[in-house]
Formats: C-alpha cells, sequence, structure tokens
C-alpha cells in the first residue's frame, strides 16, 4: 500500500500504515483510505473501487472506545467516517479483505491504540450517536417490545414511502410474474411494486383466500396495511390487521379508506398477545417472527393455533439464521435498527409450528428475492437522500443506508436467509384440506 503523501512531513496517512497492515495483511483490498489531513494510502498498483474516508480523528475514537463493529457503525453514523463509490462494492471488498473471525489480533490492537495516541483520539470519549437504542426492563415484555417497534418504525411515515415505493410494503417481495413458477429465479427487471404484489398474491393463494370470497384473515404485524388491502380488493376477505406502532396504524388505516375496503379490511393497534376468542380462517405473519424471540416462539404459535379451527392456515413469512442467532444488542442491527430481534433457525421453527399443532405443508426460500429487494430500496433512499435528510436527519438516513446495504450483501452470499413456512391445522379425521398439487398456487 502507498502513501500518496511523500516527504519528510509526517502525515496522518503514515501514522496508520502499520495499523492497516496489521489489519488487512500485506495484501491490502482495492480500497482507498482518506484522512482528515488530506493524505490517503491506496494499493501500490493504483486499482480501487472506493474509498473509505476518515474525515476526523473521532472515526477511530470511536473505533478504540467500542473496538468492532459497533465503534465502525457509531463513525459512519456520525459522519466521522464515511464511503465513496458504490456502496455494496466497497462493503463487499471490506468484508473478504476482514479477518475471518472478524477480531483484530492482538498485533493490531496494540497498534490501534498507538495510533490513536498519536493522532490525539484517546484525549475524549466520543459520544455515540442519539440514534442508538437502549432497551431496559424484562426481554420480550410487552412494554419492552412496544418501545422496540416504536425505535424501528414510527421514524415517519413519509420516509418510509421514500424508500419502500408505492407498494408501503417493508418485507420481501417476489420477483416472479403471473404465469412463471419461480423455477428459473428471481427476474430483477421487474418492478418493486408488482414484485410486492406477487408476494401478497402467493400468499393470498396459500391461505387457501381464493377458495370463496369472505373469508376471515388476520394479519399480524400488518404493517401500512398492503397485504390486508390486497385480500380485501383481489379477494374479498375480511381482514383484521393487528400492529403496535401507532404511526403504522394511523396510515394503514388511510390506506384502507382510500382502497375503499374500510367496512371489509379492520386496523387495531393491538398486540398478538391479547388476541383471544375469535375465530379465523387463516393468519398472516409476514415480517413479524423476527421480533417474537425463541423464548416466546411456543406461545406465539400456540396463540395463533387457538384462533384457527379445523383446516385452517399459517403462513410464517421470516427471515432465518441457520442455527438461529440472537442479535446482540452491541452489534450494528441491535443497537441501531432491531433492538431485541432475533433470526431462528427455519427448521427449528417448522418444528415448532408442528408442536403447536400445525401440519407443515409448504417451505418456500426467497434468499435471493430479498437482495433486490433491498437494493431497490437502497435505490430509492439514494435517489431521494435530500428529502430523506429533511424528514429523519442524516444520522437516520445514514443507518438507513449501512443496514439495508450490508443486508442485502448478507441475503446474497447466504449468511441468513428468509423463508415462507404454510402450516394447516387438521380436521378431526387427521386431514389437512389442501390443494393437490403445490402449483395450483404458483
Amino acid at each position: 500500500m502507498q502513501n500518496s503523501c511523500m516527504g519528510t512531513v509526517t502525515t496522518v496517512a503514515s501514522v496508520f500504515r502499520p495499523l492497516l497492515t496489521a489489519a488487512l495483511g500485506t495484501a491490502p483490498p482495492a480500497i482507498r483510505f482518506q484522512f482528515w489531513d488530506g493524505s490517503s494510502l491506496a494499493p501500490a498498483d493504483g486499482h480501487t473501487v472506493g474509498a473509505v474516508v476518515l474525515r476526523s480523528k473521532d472515526a477511530l475514537g470511536h473505533l478504540v472506545w467500542a473496538p468492532g463493529e459497533l465503534g465502525l457503525v457509531r463513525a459512519f453514523v456520525a459522519g466521522d467516517l464515511d464511503f465513496t463509490g458504490d456502496v455494496f462494492t466497497v462493503l463487499r471488498t471490506l468484508q473478504q479483505s476482514a479477518p475471518r473471525d472478524a477480531r483484530l489480533g492482538a498485533d493490531a490492537a496494540v497498534k490501534a491504540l498507538a495510533v490513536a495516541a498519536r493522532v490525539g483520539a484517546l484525549r475524549q470519549r466520543p459520544d455515540p450517536p442519539a440514534q442508538e437504542a437502549h432497551q431496559r426492563g424484562r426481554l420480550h415484555s410487552k412494554r419492552r417490545d412496544s418501545k422496540a417497534i416504536s425505535h424501528h418504525y414510527d421514524v415517519g411515515n413519509e420516509f418510509y414511502e421514500l424508500v419502500l415505493g408505492e407498494s408501503m410494503t417493508y418485507s420481501c417481495a417476489r420477483f416472479v410474474s403471473d404465469g412463471d413458477d419461480g423455477r428459473s429465479g428471481p427476474d430483477p427487471t421487474m418492478a418493486l411494486a408488482d414484485a410486492q404484489a406477487a408476494k401478497h398474491d402467493l400468499i393470498c393463494r396459500k391461505l387457501g383466500l381464493d377458495r370463496e370470497p369472505g373469508m376471515r384473515l388476520l394479519d399480524v404485524g400488518c404493517g401500512w396495511g398492503s397485504m390486508a388491502i390486497h385480500a380485501a380488493t383481489r379477494y374479498g376477505a375480511r381482514v383484521v390487521g393487528i400492529t403496535i406502532s401507532s404511526a403504522q396504524a394511523d396510515l394503514a388505516r388511510k390506506r384502507v379508506a382510500a382502497a375503499g375496503v374500510s367496512e371489509q379490511v379492520e386496523i387495531r393497534l393491538q398486540d398478538y398477545r391479547d388476541l383471544g376468542g375469535e375465530t379465523f380462517d387463516a393468519i398472516s405473519s409476514i415480517g413479524m417472527f423476527e421480533h417474537v424471540g425463541g423464548e416466546r416462539t411456543a406461545e406465539y404459535f400456540n396463540t395463533l393455533r387457538a384462533l384457527l379451527g379445523p383446516g385452517g392456515r399459517l403462513l410464517n413469512h421470516a427471515i432465518s439464521s441457520p442455527g438461529g442467532s440472537r442479535i446482540s444488542s452491541r452489534s450494528f442491527i441491535g443497537r441501531y435498527v432491531f433492538p431485541d430481534g432475533e433470526l431462528l433457525d427455519a427448521g427449528a421453527t417448522a418444528a415448532a409450528m408442528q408442536q403447536a399443532g400445525f401440519e407443515l405443508r409448504d417451505v418456500e426460500a426467497l434468499r435471493e428475492h430479498y437482495a433486490l429487494t433491498l437494493r431497490a430500496w437502497v435505490a430509492n433512499l439514494q435517489k431521494n437522500w435530500d428529502r430523506a435528510v429533511e424528514l429523519v436527519g442524516v444520522g437516520r438516513a445514514r443507518v438507513w443506508l449501512l443496514y439495508m446495504s450490508a443486508s442485502a450483501l448478507g441475503f446474497e452470499d447466504g449468511g441468513i436467509g428468509i423463508h415462507q413456512l404454510l402450516g394447516v391445522v387438521p380436521d378431526e379425521t387427521g386431514k389437512a384440506d389442501m390443494p393437490a398439487s403445490r402449483r395450483s398456487w404458483m
């Protein structure tokens, strides 16, 4: 790695060189590292795909006081560290260059402290950005869950409209057009709104809403009402949508009224644990299960099972992680995006559904589709960046840019997945009333 500022004067780049060598090895990535004094470090061949820009000594201060992912994110959200070039390419290049255990060795840690001392980054600990969440109380209690949901969803409906587009659907789309069985993979040329409609339609048919009009659907974690509106307008369903985000509920009711289905769709500000004494023909849980937590999985599926009669169906659409993973409170996602979130192994979720009395009838993976969805959301955010900053502030906008970009890469490389699991309540004879062929909903 060469220093672009030569001469006898000590530059920040020259001070950083031993640290970057210790952290990234002697074969540096195709990234230029630019520093606040104007100096920089780049590969000897000059080829770069982008740059990491350290705008002040606080960038290093964040990393020293909170080593690893949290410090890096704090520096980025605060604006002390930035990327230039295509964000996906820069992040992927850095990811491929990082140590496999994602931790600096002892040599690099010592050098980091030495560099921080030389550039004055140890004199004062930089404050964490205001966008961090700090949860209190019993994990997955109603009060704590409500605060976690509010942290993520109650940031302004107009901001979500900028990011999500006209469909206002905050879950994985399905980039497969009518008549395509999806076996050839997602179609990246398909418009996001069409792909979201295709996802909703697939779920409606899996739930059997096409059997007859007037079927009663519960949509758990209904967001801004898109699934409820689709089920009501396309299939004549009577829908109850529940959310614990007041901002979502307010806009969902307005969207339902605008769609002319107020007599068919009821939007409630309600926790799933407060449901009871009602019966539904089908239940959709789309992008909700990640907030439930492993310890409450049995309670979740038992609660939903009690709301269904014989032949009732549940479609659980959720992000998954091989082996399962609880999102750490010191991780980027846990501190800034989904406090208390947890990703379960798809097999464990399937087992939990069966233990609650559902017969598992279908499993579908949509990993590649979520990568495309996230890339579309990032494009929307970047296209509307100035307005997004006006609405939620530059820190929150930067959280979303980093979160969605990194998540897209996670789905692309298989680090995380997403599955739709369909469960059916058998009737008294043990029969689950299902179409003869899976192709009937494709």
